[in-house]
């Protein structure tokens, strides 16, 4: 049950979505939370969850999340760091045509946590990352996530400076991005402040 008061900010969570050693997704996270904290001053708190500090197994709950009845430790505490939040950017790495396993399982353990609740995403890859952002649209829609239309894509060899591939180089956005990114946080803003009337008249 959301019990959040309507008179307080919009909580924005930015969330790392990669688990994978020497991960470039951290970089651009930071960059994206700066960029947030700054255009997003008195309209809305935004924190930072990497989903390597979150110590989430491959799913182990032995019934749907959509049951909400959870069994294990790590669970109730990842179903209450999502509940805090409002509205949701996900900052992923495109893999194999699609998004990190480390996500899928991170969506997979709740539901009801995510029901109503706005997402944006931030993606990168040789193609922009783009697939990786089409298929977490599909997923959340089954959690009755809002996502919004704007999206960030950045490419691996012209936003990072990358002399080898193997190495996690340096992230330099090309400049165009920000109205974007910008643009993409406005929606989410908006959509998350929307969405609460919506869990608060589920709720009563």
């Amino acid at each position: 049950m959301d019990t959040t008061a309507h008179t307080e900010l919009p909580r924005i969570a930015v969330i790392i979505g990669s688990t994978r050693p020497g991960r470039r997704t951290d970089q651009v996270a930071a960059w994206v939370h700066r960029a947030a904290t700054e255009h997003l001053r008195g309209r809305a708190v935004v924190a930072t969850v990497d989903l390597a500090d979150q110590d989430l197994p491959l799913l182990d709950e032995p019934l749907p999340a959509a049951f909400g009845e959870y069994r294990h430790p790590h669970t109730r505490r990842w179903a209450e760091v999502i509940e805090s939040f409002d509205g949701f950017v996900f900052v992923v790495p495109e893999y194999n045509h699609s998004m990190p396993a480390a996500v899928k399982n991170a969506i997979d353990y709740l539901y009801a946590e995510w029901n109503d609740r706005a997402a944006g995403f931030v993606t990168f890859g040789i193609h922009g990352g783009v697939r990786a952002a089409e298929h977490l649209r599909l997923v959340l829609a089954e959690t009755k996530t809002a996502c919004v239309r704007t999206t960030v894509a950045l490419n691996l060899f012209t936003d990072f400076d990358l002399p080898d591939v193997r190495e996690r180089g340096a992230f330099a956005p090309a400049e165009h991005h920000q109205p974007a990114l910008l643009r993409m946080f406005d929606e989410v803003v908006e959509w998350s402040a929307a969405l609460r009337s919506v869990r608060a008249g589920r709720a009563s």
